[in-house]
């Protein structure tokens, strides 16, 4: 009984150690194994692998040639692709403008003219050059050199005790357009401006100062007298009354100049040296000949009706004070006289003193 029951913990314990080393067993056979299948592989590839030639060739000797095989050439057919040309140019993408250009005014040009040219508003090129036009489109000459704004807005010098507060309320803007504006050079951090410094302002407004010829009605002609060598000083109540229809005071029907806006409230129509001006509308002349007030030659017609027109830069005058006029009669003859760049007819029409856009009026 001792025997058999000394026996069977030795059995045991083997049995327990026999299941520890079994796995490692395991192991080490299969990594013989596959050692030797390896072996196997490896045996016929290098047997039969191509023997590489031991001495070198010298590509230089034409008498060595080498026989190289290229794949076989196929044609693509094109009829279901998309072509696309080559483009030799380099496009560069467009940055807007920040600086501050000069112009020179041409022969014929008008505030109007400049402004589109630059795709501005015209009140743009007034408040860029206050100190040269004083707010007056009629004060532009031949050879003056203008500042064109890189966008719609005024042009403003910066002065001592100057805030940012207060010149962006005086343009009735918020102060960051002035200091985001690249080409102002502002520190965002430190924004100190010296006095003397000019600024952009974009979107900036202001009034407009008015430079206009006022309104002379038959009855009290005499203000005329003011203006001008051309006044008249008679009362012409009892002159001919319009019809209160227009008709277009030239031949052509188109604007070369300014248009109707803020700070030009009339039109300019093309009209040559000499062409033929006529009256729109029936009534009596209250102011014909020279005007010293930037007009030129110019004639005024009271309709008696409330209206009143108005032709300046005229290179002649051919009716008047006080004449009675006819629609569709002679007044004179296109010119440049007076604060012009070339020829046209200025023309102005009025109805109880304030001024309506021609457009609105002629057929």
């Amino acid at each position: 009984m001792k025997n058999s029951e000394a026996t069977e913990p030795s059995i045991k314990a083997w049995t327990q150690r026999f299941q520890r080393i079994a796995p490692l067993i395991l192991g080490l056979v299969g990594l013989f194994a596959a050692i030797w299948a390896v072996r196997l592989n490896l045996n016929p590839a290098l047997a039969g692998a191509p023997s590489f030639p031991t001495e070198s060739l010298d590509l230089a000797d034409p008498s060595h040639e080498i026989e190289v095989t290229l794949p076989d050439y196929k044609s693509i057919d094109l009829s279901d692709t998309i072509s696309r040309w080559a483009d030799l140019y380099t496009l560069f993408p467009h940055r807007s403008r920040v600086d501050i250009l000069r112009y020179t005014v041409q022969p014929g040009d008008a505030i109007f003219g400049i402004a589109r040219k630059f795709n501005l508003e015209p009140e743009t090129i007034l408040w860029g050059n206050y100190e040269v036009l004083n707010d007056d489109p009629h004060m532009l000459r031949v050879g003056q050199e203008l500042n064109i704004l890189p966008v719609d807005g005024t042009y403003y010098q910066w002065e001592d005790g100057d805030s940012l507060e207060t010149v962006a309320d005086l343009f009735e803007v918020d102060k960051e357009a002035i200091i985001d504006w690249p080409g102002n050079g502002i520190d965002f951090i430190d924004p100190v401006i010296e006095p003397g410094t000019w600024l952009v302002v974009p979107g900036g407004r202001r009034e407009l100062r008015r430079w206009l010829v006022p309104t002379i009605a038959r009855g009290q002609a005499g203000v005329g007298t003011a203006l001008g060598p051309g006044g008249c000083t008679g009362d012409y109540s009892d002159g001919i009354v319009g019809t209160g229809g227009f008709i277009w005071p030239t031949a052509n029907h188109y604007v070369s100049g300014n248009d109707y806006w803020s700070g030009h409230l009339a039109i300019d129509i093309a009209a040559g040296y000499g062409a033929a001006i006529w009256a729109a509308d029936s009534g009596v002349a209250v102011f014909a000949g020279y005007s010293t007030v930037g007009y030129g030659y110019m004639v005024m017609i009271d309709h008696g009706n409330g209206w009143q027109t108005l032709y300046a830069h005229l290179s002649q005058v051919s009716v008047a004070c006080g004449q009675n006029i006819t629609q569709g009669q002679l007044i004179g003859l296109g010119g440049s006289s007076g604060n012009s760049t070339g020829p046209h007819l200025h023309f102005e029409t009025r109805y109880e003193g304030g001024f309506v856009n021609p457009w609105y009026v002629l057929p």
